[in-house]
Parts: C-alpha cells; structure tokens; sequence
C-alpha cells in the first residue's frame, strides 16, 4: 500500500455537487492498495498514519502525532499512486489491485484507524472526486508498506 500524507489546515472532498467528506485540522491521506496488499499493510500503516510525529508542538518543532493533536483525516482512495511511468507516455496501473481488493484495504485502513479513536471522513471508492486543501506547512510525506521510497 502507498499512502501521500498531508498536513492540513482544512480539506474536503465532493462528487459532483455533493460533499461527501471534510476535515478541519488533521491529514489528508491519498491511499493506493497494490495487488499483493493485505490487511497487514492497511494495520502497519495505520499505526504509523496515527502515530507519525509530523504536527509542531509548543516550540515549532514536527514533535506530535495526529493522535495527540486530536487531528481528523480524510481519506481519498487513489490507484494512480501504482501508475507505472517508466515506459512510454502512458502510464500502466498492472500493479494496482483489482478494485474489490482495492476497496476492502482502503475500507479497513480507515476502520483502524477509528479503532484509535481517529474521526476518518471518506472521499466515495471509485468516483471522480474534487479535492480541495489547504497544506499546512507545506508538509507531504509518502509511505509504502512494502518498500522505502
């Protein structure tokens, strides 16, 4: 799983007209499920999501968790962080997972991390989503459950 992280001051998410997801303070998390992904990658990088220290304490320094600060996320479901641009100009997404698994691991990342108390809005699996923040910072990091970037 691929996970690109954003510190931000506000965030939400429509599908058309409608708003579907938004968030004041907290992270906005785009999550791409790759093919071989399990529930062990989506409890990996929820532990890591809740605890990452990237939010500044009383002296400015990147010191707190979002589960110190009492943050939100919302959680955009993106495979295009498996596009593979290596050859050609278009990318290839063949290691990107088939979209049951792809909504089951996005499904269960954001149940765990409302197991830690985390209130987790939803962009729509699937849809065509306007995305709109304010990246607090800037601050944007990328996570990988299977290999370091």
């Amino acid at each position: 799983m691929r996970l690109c992280i954003q510190r931000v001051s506000r965030a939400t998410v429509r599908v058309g007209e409608r708003q579907v997801g938004s968030i004041g303070s907290g992270l906005l998390v785009l999550i791409g499920v790759g093919l071989n992904d399990s529930e062990a990658d989506a409890q990996y990088l929820a532990d890591k999501t809740a605890e990452l220290r990237i939010f500044p304490d009383h002296e400015g320094k990147m010191n707190l968790s979002l589960v110190d600060t009492g943050g939100h996320v919302l959680v955009i479901s993106q495979f295009t962080l498996y596009g593979d641009c290596r050859k050609g100009r278009r990318p290839s997404w063949h290691l990107a997972a088939e979209p049951d698994l792809g909504n089951s691991l996005y499904l269960r990342y954001c149940q765990l991390l409302e197991a830690k108390g985390i209130r987790v809005e939803r962009g729509e699996f699937g849809a065509m989503m306007d995305v709109e923040l304010v990246n607090a910072g800037p601050v944007t990091m990328l996570l990988d459950s299977g290999r370091e970037f």
